[in-house]
């Protein structure tokens, strides 16, 4: 029997473990599917791999870091923090690594939760916490042949560092986050690099550097970290205004990614098929300095012709073209509206999550969703960002998380639910804010839309405005269980 369950050792699992801690709960375990914490930046290791949000503001506000060595940060120092994060503040004990949680169930009568895991093994607990995250289970895309390939495919988030790309020629599916990122990397040691484009993303130039060693000793004064910490964030949180006040106002960010654009590729046919044909914003603005040049090479080839078929030697496009190709990489992105809608997950009155959700997904905050007790997500739906970080949202529903378990506490209850009414105020408030805005705008499609065309990913406003509405929990929203 634990008091709390947390599923998932990456940012959010561990920042909530941190806050249990320090909030006197001591009676918790965290169970991680792998055998490593990290989540994201443990299994990402592609060339390049590296944050899209400045460093100082990707991490905790509690443990700021004065040592980044860039102002975006690679993988392994980021994963090397989480480490020490954890290490530093007692949590790592909590951790039961190779536990790969498959069912949570909820029993009425004992009013706790049943957590079985991939070994057989159970465990009861009065609360769970679901920090699994949204970008961890690989999308594929479906084409005709996929299965039939000879050579080594792989997907950018399990990375097979045993491939050698070296004089190879390489096949890129797929031009996200990921796809910008290692495919200059990769480019200078294939033989003949083909990435193939379904949309063309909107990119601005990447405001890196090395952090020089004087600047980090001079983080180190007091206050000097929590004062970049603070000048970064309201300047990512400005760009929220096109987001999530009148999309008309992302006309200066398309301004900006269409100068940089002009500026790395003087081909103007190139040029036309890297331009987007959608409303900048609908679908994450990616940063680069070094995708657009890469694309320049001679030994580097951009298809805009749809995939029609994979054959074990080669890529057939829609215009008939075969290109051969001796290895595979699929930047196709993450099933992310899947990470929760197929977890085995049963609440009051034997009702599965995915028969709650069945006329789509509701929450209350991205947190609680009516019907399943003491359960918590963190990074729920509609709490992720385009604009700023996530781990500014983290931390303010770790906060939230504290706040039921303190009212649990306060008035001796076994559980909380939120109500159904209050949930569908929450939810309908949600909607009437997404639907006029740049998610929705001239019948973009993108991964954060459902299969009804709702956005069930972003939160539509300010990262304050969730602050500020998440930092008290209001009992009347509950029912409590005793």
């Amino acid at each position: 029997m634990a008091g709390i369950v947390i599923v998932g050792a990456g940012l959010a699992g561990v920042c909530m473990a941190i806050k249990l801690k320090e909030a006197g709960h001591h009676d918790f375990v965290i169970l991680e599917k792998a055998g490593d914490l990290g989540g994201t930046w443990r299994d990402n290791t592609y060339p390049g791999c590296a944050c899209d949000v400045p460093s100082h503001m990707y991490s905790y506000s509690f443990d700021l870091n004065p040592d980044w060595s860039r102002m975006f940060a690679p993988q392994r120092e980021i994963h090397d923090y989480l480490r020490s994060c954890a290490d530093r503040h007692g949590v790592t004990p909590h951790i039961r690594y190779a536990k790969h949680v498959t069912a949570l169930e909820y029993d009425d009568a004992r009013r706790d939760w049943t957590v079985t895991t991939d070994d057989g093994a159970t465990l009861r607990a009065n609360a769970v916490v679901s920090a699994i995250g949204a970008l961890h289970i690989p999308r594929y895309p479906e084409i005709s042949g996929r299965e039939s390939f000879a050579g080594p495919a792989m997907h950018s988030a399990s990375w097979d560092r045993t491939v050698d790309l070296t004089g190879k020629r390489v096949a890129v599916i797929g031009t996200g986050a990921s796809a910008v990122q290692f495919v200059p990397q990769i480019a200078p040691v294939t033989r003949q690099l083909t990435v193939f484009q379904r949309t063309a993303p909107w990119l601005h130039p990447k405001p890196d550097f090395a952090i020089p060693p004087r600047a980090r000793d001079a983080l180190r004064l007091p206050g000097m970290a929590r004062t970049l910490r603070t000048a970064l964030y309201w300047a990512l949180e400005s760009r929220a205004l096109g987001f999530a006040v009148d999309p008309r106002l992302m006309k200066a960010h398309e301004k900006l990614a269409l100068r940089h654009l002009a500026a790395q590729v003087p081909d103007p046919d190139l040029r036309r098929r890297l331009t987007p044909g959608y409303l900048i914003g609908c679908k994450r603005i990616l940063i680069s300095n070094d995708y657009y040049p890469a694309l320049m090479r001679d030994d580097v080839n951009l298809v805009t012709d749809e995939i029609t078929q994979i054959r074990p030697h080669s890529i057939v496009d829609a215009a008939g073209r075969e290109h051969p190709a001796d290895a595979i990489i699929y930047g196709t992105g993450f099933r992310v509206l899947d990470s929760l809608a197929e977890q085995h997950i049963v609440g009051r009155g034997g009702v599965k999550i995915q028969e709650a959700w069945q006329h789509g997904i509701q929450t209350y905050y991205g947190i609680t969703t009516s019907g399943f007790p003491n359960l918590f997500f963190l990074l729920g739906p509609n709490t992720g960002l385009g604009h700023n970080s996530v781990a500014f949202m983290i931390e303010s529903q770790v906060r939230y998380v504290i706040g039921c378990l303190r009212l649990l506490s306060r008035t001796r209850a076994r559980a909380l639910d939120v109500r159904p009414q209050a949930q569908r105020a929450f939810d309908r408030r949600l909607r009437e804010r997404l639907d006029p805005l740049v998610w929705n705008a001239g019948g973009c499609r993108s991964w954060y839309l459902d299969e009804h065309g709702v956005n069930r990913t972003i939160w539509p406003g300010f990262t304050f405005e969730y602050w500020a509405r998440t930092r008290k929990v209001k009992p009347g929203a509950y029912q409590l269980i005793f």
